[in-house]
């Protein structure tokens, strides 16, 4: 095995205890008869390499806070998607549920520190992993961004998570100004393993069947190696829509799809090292998957202009919305150890995401009742019921050259630096749908009037997911250049001082300098002070330059057109809008690491984050009713609506994270304690406008502002208890999400703070074989009742929308077994 191999491979394989911020299940570690000796190592030896080119540390060794979820997490969890998982284990990370929103619905907004999907940088084993096609443009969490979809990536192909909840743009380039989640894959060689798993909610629906293997196979006999992951999971739909008082004759009765959507999910992973000599080696990794979810738009009613009687029995129908999510990504690199320590690393890694849409039980009510010279009653009377609605893709190529090593001063003196070179290419797709998921009658020609059945302009496109046009369509990218300079310095023992400086140039706006600076106090063992200070950006992502749709909506029976329009077109020239730029950032830390004793440790962290120029997704931008600046633009261009991403808001976000945690060791069981305080509050501070039409309160409303400033919970508390004894282990832990408000689709509501509790039972009846069973939401808490919904409530919605960080389902209950050989 070649040094560089050793170097990450023993990462990998050490201890990996649970460490501070990360995790609240928390497993004995050397006295449970379950565990492996491996388990047993004393907490100093776990160690994490994430916010540092330098030698690796421990978690309560660094100079800004950092997490990590080790595999014994993963495995005692309830959830079986990455995203539940982190949010279930991580009190700052939030993955919020989405139900009839589109894409949303299948690939849901992950956010960190209460910011937005696109303000966090995820890494698979240290390299950045790429964005989703999806832009959010639902009236969700994360609302205008393209974030990174978490749950592309396996449980089974993950060894650990390293968390880092600092500014760290300076260090890895654009988008972690939130901070950096590292996704480290498995390299074990040694053994198989397989896990599966069934469940289901306390309802009777949501049934989940998972399953996955995981192996490994020694490439030559000089610690080369490659491992492998297929995992599988299928979910059923859950419903807990209200009767719908509204929407339908005669009794009410539920007519919306309120819940999870039906999902299907395949996956394949590779690790993989192959050494050339002793002193280096190649190495690869990625993986595919493919998702298939199967949700729901809005009912349509019989009597509703978007029907038509003859096709659309019964008493209306649910447009069903089908998204297929394609994930490739391929890192492959060289590793040589140079002299005096110095360390080459230099690799090339390619991702793409694809997002498929597909509509059916739907019609294109403009096709059935266009004109038709000799036809019964003048109408064509014909209309498929699904389309293809078009298809999003985002690709990225990154190259990276990366050099680090220690210049010493002396014997015991060292300057310890790293630089790096970095390339990279994004571009991003739109391609449109089959002509009738979008055109206004066959001859999609506006100036014919086409009737509904209601005596009004007839709705153009089929209903749900109206189709991507051609004049949407894009396909366009850019390209970017990068050079680091990052150093670590001990003055004296106790004292470590660390500082980093970027430089970025991008294709379409410009250039950028960010730094940072750190420290590290260690008066004693027992007591030590950490924090940082630096600026940070957040590029415009490609899919936030060139996104663009058209739907068509009925105002007062006339047909509008709502624009999404991109930057560069007519309507924002018109508006004077200017180009996006970049997001500016600067941050700060400061924290103190406590270790009483060996059995204890305290860990109390503040920071603050502020941005300037955010792009946001605006508010729908209408025509006054009786004339004015704004329908002297929009009237012209035939658009009764626009919406647009402009750089609009300044933000600013403080928090407090208090973390402790105590082990008793006794001996026959271990009992492991744990609390993780999570507060954080986001404020909008300015809302501005490039514009010289429209102000900054016109581009972004305040039902805007509350989403960004209280959709995500400001208090996030994760206390857990965990016991083992011989070859059982017991583990209750419990997740406090503070109060979230929203005022989008009704007045201002708050749906109140509530605990979820979630406890687990697992045996083992050797050292790798384990079943487990467990309930998550023990007490089938639900959300508050959503009392002034309006219309919303009276159509089914009985709980929450936009801001569900619990989610609607209530308790789940399943059995899990899990065996290695």
């Amino acid at each position: 095995m070649t040094t560089a191999h050793r170097s990450t491979a023993s990462l990998q394989r050490l201890p990996f205890r649970r460490t501070l911020i990360a995790s609240a299940l928390l497993l004995a570690a050397g006295h449970s008869w379950a565990q492996s000796a491996a388990d047993s190592a004393p907490a100093e030896q776990t160690v994490v390499v994430l916010g540092s080119r330098s030698v690796a540390k421990t978690a309560l060794d660094t100079s800004a806070p950092v997490g990590l979820i080790s595999l014994k997490d993963m495995q005692t969890a309830g959830p079986l998607e990455l995203g539940k998982l982190l949010q279930t284990l991580d009190p700052s990370f939030n993955f919020s549920t989405t139900f009839i929103s589109d894409g949303s619905d299948i690939i849901r907004p992950a956010t960190l520190r209460s910011l937005g999907p696109d303000q966090v940088l995820v890494l698979v084993n240290g390299k950045r992993r790429h964005q989703q096609a999806l832009v959010n443009v639902q009236q969700t969490i994360g609302r205008g961004s393209a974030g990174t979809d978490i749950n592309a990536i396996p449980l089974a192909a993950i060894h650990h998570i390293e968390v880092l909840r600092d500014g760290a743009a300076a260090q890895y380039g654009s988008d972690a100004i939130a901070g950096v989640i590292n996704i480290v894959l498995k390299s074990q060689v040694k053994e198989t393993t397989l896990s599966g798993t069934v469940g289901t909610t306390s309802e009777g629906d949501g049934d989940t069947y998972a399953g996955s293997a995981n192996t490994g196979f020694a490439l030559g006999e000089d610690g080369g190696f490659i491992n492998l992951t297929v995992e599988a999971r299928k979910r059923g739909e859950t419903n807990r829509a209200g009767p719908d008082s509204l929407r339908v004759t005669g009794a009410p009765r539920v007519t919306q799809h309120i819940g999870d959507s039906n999902a299907k999910d395949a996956y394949l992973w590779w690790n993989a090292a192959l050494p050339i000599d002793k002193a280096s080696e190649f190495y690869a990794f990625g993986g595919v998957s493919r998702r298939k979810g199967d949700a729901y738009g809005f009912y349509r009613s019989q009597g509703d202009g978007r029907t038509v009687p003859s096709e659309t029995s019964g008493d209306g129908y649910l447009p069903n919305i089908h998204t297929t999510v394609k994930d490739a990504s391929f890192a492959f690199g060289y590793r040589r150890d140079l002299a005096n320590d110095w360390k080459l690393d230099v690799s090339v890694n390619h991702g793409e995401s694809e997002l498929d849409f597909h509509e059916s039980n739907s019609i294109n009510v403009s096709y059935w009742y266009e004109p038709k010279a000799g036809a019964p009653g003048g109408i064509y009377g014909e209309s498929p019921r699904e389309a293809d609605t078009g298809k999003l893709k985002f690709t990225q190529t990154t190259f990276n050259a990366d050099i680090k090593g220690p210049i010493k001063f002396g014997e015991n003196s060292s300057l310890f630096l790293a630089s790096g070179f970095e390339y990279r290419s994004d571009n991003f797709q739109i391609l449109a749908g089959d002509p009738v998921s979008y055109q206004y009658g066959r001859t999609n020609n506006p100036l014919i009037p086409i009737v509904g059945q209601d005596g009004k302009t007839a709705a153009s496109g089929i209903q749900g997911f109206p189709g991507y046009t051609p004049g949407t369509a894009v396909d366009g990218g850019r390209h970017n250049i990068a050079f680091y300079l990052d150093a670590e310095h001990r003055p004296i023992e106790t004292l470590l001082l660390a500082g980093a400086v970027r430089y970025e140039k991008y294709s379409d706006f410009g250039s950028t300098v960010t730094g940072k600076l750190s420290a590290r106090f260690d008066p004693s063992k027992q007591v030590g002070f950490r924090g940082s200070l630096s600026s940070g950006f957040r590029a415009p992502s490609v899919q936030q330059e060139f996104y663009s749709s058209v739907s068509t909506n009925l105002n007062n029976g006339v047909l509008t057109e709502t624009l999404t329009a991109r930057q560069g077109s007519a309507v924002t020239q018109a508006f004077g809008l200017k180009p996006l730029k970049e997001e500016t950032s600067t941050s700060a830390s400061l924290g103190m690491v406590l270790r009483p004793a060996k059995n204890m440790s305290l860990t109390v962290d503040a920071y603050e984050i502020k941005i300037k120029d955010r792009i946001v997704f605006s508010s729908e931008i209408a025509p006054e009713a009786g004339g004015g600046p704004i329908a002297n633009i929009l009237n012209p261009l035939k658009v009764g609506q626009a919406q647009f991403f402009t750089n609009a808001v300044d933000t600013r976000t403080r928090g407090l994270d208090i973390v402790a945690e105590h082990t008793t060791r006794l001996p026959a069981s271990t009992l492991v304690l744990s609390g993780q305080l999570g507060f954080n509050k986001t404020e909008v501070t300015k809302r501005h406008s490039s514009s010289s039409v429209l102000t900054g309160e016109q581009v972004f409303d305040a039902s805007q502002v509350t989403l960004i400033e209280r959709g995500q919970p400001r208090k996030h508390h994760v206390v857990a208890a965990d016991y083992s004894s011989g070859p059982w282990n017991l583990n209750t832990r419990a997740n406090y999400y503070g109060e979230v408000q929203a005022s989008n689709f009704s007045p201002l509501h708050t749906w109140d703070a509530k605990w979820l509790v979630d406890a687990s039972v697992r045996y083992a009846f050797s050292k790798r074989t384990f079943l487990s069973v467990g309930a998550n939401n023990v007490f089938n808490t639900l959300p508050s009742e959503w009392t002034n919904g309006g219309t919303l409530q009276k159509i089914g919605f009985t709980r929450c929308w936009e801001t569900c960080p619990i989610g609607v389902n209530g308790r789940s209950m399943y059995i899990r077994a899990d065996t290695a050989f």
